[in-house]
């Protein structure tokens, strides 16, 4: 199938990373010690100016983040750019960000979480992105950690396939489509902006945290009245935190899922390693993938 997105250069030794904080404040302590981990690995490294700053929920106002970011999209001589944490903020600066720069030298965005709203934006533009663990992951866990190392395999151009255990809600099939998603309450704010990207074949993947079941049901509502999912090739359900006890609905958060896309005969994943936990694999939004699920388990490999 034919994808003209742009996939970013694979990273080289002593690569020029760039760390930016366009959402949510966050520990100066953790920026120090990624800053630290990644100079011994050989890299060299630049934290944002505003990066470690902090005004009322934000890492700097929303003129500071954007300067960050904006300096970090522009700089040739960067091709990784971490942004430190998630949060919320990102949304607030997406629409004032130039992207000439970055069109020159287009270079690696790794986060997750709030940094949904800039992998939209890149999307949108026709840019790949890595939606993957941040600073609090990589400085807890190190090098060696599973999903480090697979940020940092799909980062120097190796080859991930993921291999996922069976989960009983599946529904079997195998398809094609482009990677996309990320925070579903995020995504849902950009719902008919122009930063939302078209739902046809797309392989999409969706994780959140906080947000009560009814708020994911209204969410769900929203994207099948949207008709995404008469469009999509693929779905790709992660992890659901912080209300997994909650029953108001009747049904867990996954049965919800379930029960809003039977309807449908795409292929759909459960259980995915992907969003607010220690089990989060790196995922490249924009990438062409195949996605095949059957009665033993669910493989997502992508193609190149």
């Amino acid at each position: 199938m034919k994808n003209d997105i742009i996939i970013p250069s694979s990273l080289v030794q002593g690569a020029r990373v760039r760390i930016v904080s366009p959402s949510g404040s966050i520990s100066p302590d953790i920026i120090d010690s990624a800053v630290t981990m990644l100079c011994n690995a050989g890299y060299e490294v630049i934290v944002g100016k505003h990066a470690k700053a902090e005004y009322c929920r934000f890492a700097g106002t929303d003129a500071e983040r954007l300067a960050d970011l904006q300096e970090a999209f522009d700089d040739d001589r960067a091709d990784l750019i971490l942004c430190s944490r998630g949060g919320y903020g990102a949304t607030r600066i997406i629409g004032n960000v130039n992207l000439e720069g970055f069109a020159r030298h287009p270079k690696w965005v790794v986060g997750f979480s709030d940094i949904t709203a800039i992998h939209s934006l890149l999307q949108t533009n026709g840019f790949a992105s890595l939606h993957a663990p941040m600073l609090k992951h990589l400085t807890e866990h190190g090098w060696e950690d599973r999903y480090v190392s697979h940020i940092f395999d799909i980062l120097y151009g190796r080859e991930v396939v993921y291999d996922i255990p069976c989960d009983s809600r599946n529904r079997m099939g195998t398809v094609r489509g482009t990677l996309r998603g990320g925070n579903l309450a995020v995504l849902s704010g950009l719902r008919g902006t122009r930063f939302d990207y078209s739902p046809a074949g797309t392989v999409l993947f969706i994780e959140d945290i906080g947000e009560r079941p009814y708020q994911i049901d209204r969410m769900l509502w929203n994207m099948k009245h949207g008709g995404i999912f008469d469009g999509i090739s693929g779905l790709i359900v992660g992890h659901f935190t912080g209300y997994e006890d909650d029953m108001s609905m009747g049904k867990t958060t996954c049965d919800l899922i379930a029960e809003m896309v039977s309807d449908y005969d795409f292929p759909v994943c459960f259980g995915f390693p992907v969003g607010h936990t220690d089990d989060n694999e790196p995922l490249i939004c924009g990438a062409t993938v195949e996605l095949s699920v059957d009665s033993v388990s669910a493989k997502l490999k992508y193609l190149f």
